[in-house]
């Protein structure tokens, strides 16, 4: 039994399903046709797919299936369902959809570049100068989920291709399938013994929505829980010393930051005030005596934990210094107001860095407000300064480059566009990472892209979230990685 909160749900769809609960589930339902290893994400493995090759083209893949692989119905896995699914998300085109579309791909393209040259075979391309290593890593996020085209277009309303029906069911060939599931109370898995991809241990899971932190330590504590999930520093501190329990802190792709409207004024603008405001962020008193281990220190756009990502961090508190910095610049008196969610961890960081700005001379005014109206003023233009997270959409670098350091002129809403940061060279350097084929140069691409960003950007990035959970000592074979959908629950034994 897992304690968590589940209220997230939209759809278990995973052409819709975008929400921490439902992608912590599509691992356990679903199989793609690649698949990150658990141990080192960086590498992909085959999953339904047996092999795959490269076109000369560098615009396009072809995949030989598994010979007998099967879903849970029993029915046999076939290019044609391979085509089904990948063609369904561009149809239905719900949020994720877009993951697959930033290939170019659209509802009018979309036949001509996913066809079945045979039972077993399928060829994969697409119109973006993207290279086959990007796109592989596309292909291993949830929304390419391979779904049985048998059962879904068996339960088809009003030609939907079995959305409706996938929002609370599954169709899949993964450890697990769908039993019952009753939105706001909980999920019930049964175990999928013939699942390509083993059988797994348990006969069932039961997901119980438990909305409360404080109601799940005591469900784990009291053994009334094999899991618990998204706990807070307080619920840890509780469960440190009691028996049975371990607590564990799992680094997370999630991304804690402050952000300047470049706009806003003159200062904001400076790129001797961003470099100031390195100095005053007082990254170690937040994320190791404020937050008390909810967050590590780091200071570059990729999440430790992903191909490319800088884990030094040349930047500490020092008034001094950036007091320094301003002076030389001409910069007295700064003063600018930050927008905050008025929510623990964001406010408390915010209060934090009101204290520790003012050290360096610099005035901040706090203007707390619900999530929703922060966003509002932040992507209107409305602001002076936010703190936000960010957490990637897909493993691959590209999922943050192309939020912190890219801002192209056709309206694309990045977190640069949003940061009001003019970058039209650091854009085309993005853009040309996508279409590196050599991994090896397209790693290198980023951690340039991320050196460009750490030492000059409106973004003064400082912390990565860890996943706060226990665990009781008799549960063995839990497996959990850095992005949001790595939760596999096929090795848990009990």
């Amino acid at each position: 039994m897992i304690a968590q909160s589940i209220d997230d749900t939209s759809s278990f769809d995973p052409a819709q399903g975008f929400e921490l609960t439902t992608v912590q589930a599509f691992n356990n339902l679903y199989q793609r046709l690649v698949k990150a290893d658990v141990n080192n994400p960086s590498q992909l493995l085959p999953d339904l797919a047996a092999s795959w090759s490269a076109g000369t083209d560098n615009r396009s893949l072809v995949f030989k299936l598994q010979p007998n692989a099967h879903f849970a119905s029993g029915n046999k896995v076939t290019a044609d369902d391979v085509v089904f699914s990948l063609s369904r998300v561009v149809t239905l085109n719900q949020e994720p959809a877009f993951i697959l579309t930033q290939l170019g791909l659209d509802e009018k393209n979309i036949a001509s570049h996913i066809t079945k040259l045979d039972d077993a075979t399928v060829k994969f391309s697409w119109p973006a100068n993207a290279s086959p290593d990007f796109v592989l890593r596309l292909l291993s996020a949830p929304v390419a989920s391979i779904v049985d085209s048998k059962v879904a277009l068996s339960h088809q309303q009003n030609n939907d291709l079995g959305h409706q029906w996938l929002a609370s069911h599954s169709a899949g060939s993964g450890p697990f399938s769908i039993r019952n599931y009753v939105p706001h109370e909980a999920l019930v898995l049964d175990a999928n013994p013939t699942s390509p991809a083993g059988a797994p241990k348990l006969k069932g899971i039961l997901i119980k929505n438990v909305p409360d932190a404080a109601a799940r330590r005591l469900l784990i504590e009291q053994g009334d829980a094999d899991i618990a999930r998204n706990l807070g520093a307080d619920q840890m501190a509780a469960l440190k010393e009691k028996a049975g329990v371990k607590p564990l802190a799992i680094p997370y792709a999630s991304l804690y930051f402050l952000q300047f409207n470049s706009k806003a004024s003159a200062a904001l603008g400076n790129p001797a005030f961003w470099e100031a405001a390195r100095w005053l962020f007082d990254y170690d008193k937040i994320a190791n005596q404020l937050l008390q281990g909810q967050f590590q220190i780091h200071q570059a756009f990729l999440p430790e934990g992903y191909p490319g990502a800088l884990s030094d961090q040349p930047y500490r508190f020092d008034p001094e210094k950036a007091k320094a910095i301003l002076h030389k610049a001409g910069l007295d008196n700064v003063s600018f107001k930050l927008v905050v969610n008025n929510q623990p961890p964001y406010l408390d960081i915010a209060q934090a860095l009101q204290a520790s700005f003012a050290q360096g001379g610099v005035n901040v005014e706090l203007v707390p407000g619900i999530s929703a109206q922060v966003s509002t003023q932040v992507k209107s233009h409305a602001y002076d300064a936010t703190l936000a997270s960010w957490g990637p959409d897909y493993f691959d670098p590209h999922t943050n480059a192309s939020a912190f350091a890219f801002n192209p002129e056709d309206g694309s809403k990045t977190l640069a566009w949003r940061a009001n940061w003019q970058i039209p060279a650091l854009s085309q350097q993005t853009v040309a990472a996508i279409a590196q084929a050599d991994p090896a140069k397209r790693v290198a691409a980023y951690q340039a892209l991320q050196r460009s960003v750490q030492q000059s950007s409106p973004f003064v990035i400082g912390l990565q979230a860890r996943s706060l959970i226990a665990v009781r000592d008799d549960v063995k074979g839990y497996v959990q990685g850095v992005n949001p959908d790595m939760v596999f629950y096929d090795k848990v034994s009990k």
